[in-house]
């Protein structure tokens, strides 16, 4: 409880500070770009939020070093192999110039750093001649780099709406807690509530109203630490099943495959270049556009109404994650629920067939007869 309370209060505090200045960074730290195709922000708002939750993390090493002093090294190792991926993203916030290449490059280094330094090796997916090739050293360690990578950048894909990408990754990192405690790991238990105090004291600014982004940076750093404890958690404890973590992780794992192959092979496109047809966006085009009238007001309340959707939709992953980690079929099971669910939705969404009960309409004020004297 005292590390979630620490992170939390030091996040709160650090981006209400990051907010409140914002006039004497914003021109370095603010996303003046409103126009873009994935963009839903109506002024220029601060995308650095990334900086408060690594900060609070910084201040639970230092808790800890007090409280428990055992697991100092590991939780600043872990802190340490996780700036080049950070760094990387926030170079993007500052100066709008970094290539997606360039970040994903990064953050494979914190993959590989975690590797080496950490011991997060990628040894099993509980998939049959899969697991016999990670056996080799080589290949474990370019599938681990390139799954912390990839979760990394599944988390900034997601970061598209107030809310959206950081009550996700609070629902992920309350699994890894739960099922680190049943466990007895210390050091994943410490990180997952850690991770979720600090993403809380941001959300306070965040959501709804939208006062500061996690930016590249923030979303970075939040997604290699879900891919670093992914992996901690299978390297560490062989009764845990691998398609725990994936299930638990499954909503922006699967929307990023689904973006890769939605632009690579349906459309001939870059994966890296943006467009304004994942998920989140064809909900908020297709069942929030009708709520509200066209205010700044209220395209802000449609923004932040969009995010509710897709937590609902990924607790349909996250609680039987968590109720059956040790259960692989149920787990699969569960994934395949959970991708048929999403592709379902998805075409619908495309082909304008959404159910009506889904749809958030503006609501009309009834109209007061007038009486005839």
């Amino acid at each position: 409880m005292v590390y979630v309370l620490v992170a939390f209060l030091i996040s709160l505090v650090l981006t209400l500070l990051l907010v409140r200045y914002n006039t004497l960074h914003a021109k370095y730290t603010s996303d003046h770009d409103v126009s873009g195709v994935q963009k839903y922000h109506i002024i220029p708002v601060p995308r650095v939020g990334g900086i408060s939750i690594i900060v609070a993390m910084f201040g639970i090493c230092i808790v800890a070093a007090f409280r428990e002093p055992s697991l100092l090294r590991e939780l600043l190792t872990l802190m340490a192999v996780s700036l080049p991926a950070f760094i990387g993203g926030l170079a993007e916030d500052l100066t709008k110039k970094v290539r997606v290449l360039v970040r994903l490059g990064l953050a494979m280094v914190s993959g590989g750093a975690a590797y080496y330094f950490l011991g997060a090796e990628l040894t099993r997916l509980d998939i049959i001649g899969v697991d016999w090739l990670l056996q080799y050293t080589v290949i474990s360690f370019v599938c681990t780099a390139i799954a912390m990578a990839g979760a990394a950048n599944a988390i900034n894909i997601i970061d598209g709406y107030n809310g959206l990408a950081a009550v996700i990754s609070a629902m992920i990192f309350a699994g890894f807690a739960y099922v680190s405690y049943y466990l007895g790991d210390r050091l994943l238990l410490v990180t997952a509530v850690g991770m979720i105090g600090a993403i809380a004291g941001f959300l306070v600014w965040n959501y709804p109203r939208g006062l500061i982004f996690l930016g590249d940076g923030g979303a970075y750093f939040v997604g290699f630490m879900i891919g670093a404890l992914s992996v901690l958690m299978l390297a560490r404890h062989p009764q845990v099943s691998a398609w725990f973590p994936l299930l638990l992780c499954i909503y922006p794992v699967f929307e990023t495959l689904f973006s890769i192959y939605r632009k690579k092979f349906l459309r001939g496109q870059s994966p890296g270049m943006p467009d304004g047809v994942h998920l989140h966006m064809l909900i908020y085009k297709r069942l929030i556009r009708w709520a509200g009238g066209q205010e700044v007001r209220h395209q802000a309340q449609r923004n932040a109404m969009t995010s509710p959707y897709l937590w609902l939709l990924s607790s349909f992953a996250v609680i039987p994650a968590v109720l059956f980690w040790q259960y692989e079929y149920i787990l699969i099971l569960f994934a395949f629920l959970f991708s048929t669910t999403y592709l379902i939705l998805y075409r619908k969404l495309v082909r304008f067939d959404m159910p009506r009960w889904l749809v958030m309409r503006q609501r009309k004020r009834p109209r007061h007869k007038k009486h005839k004297p």
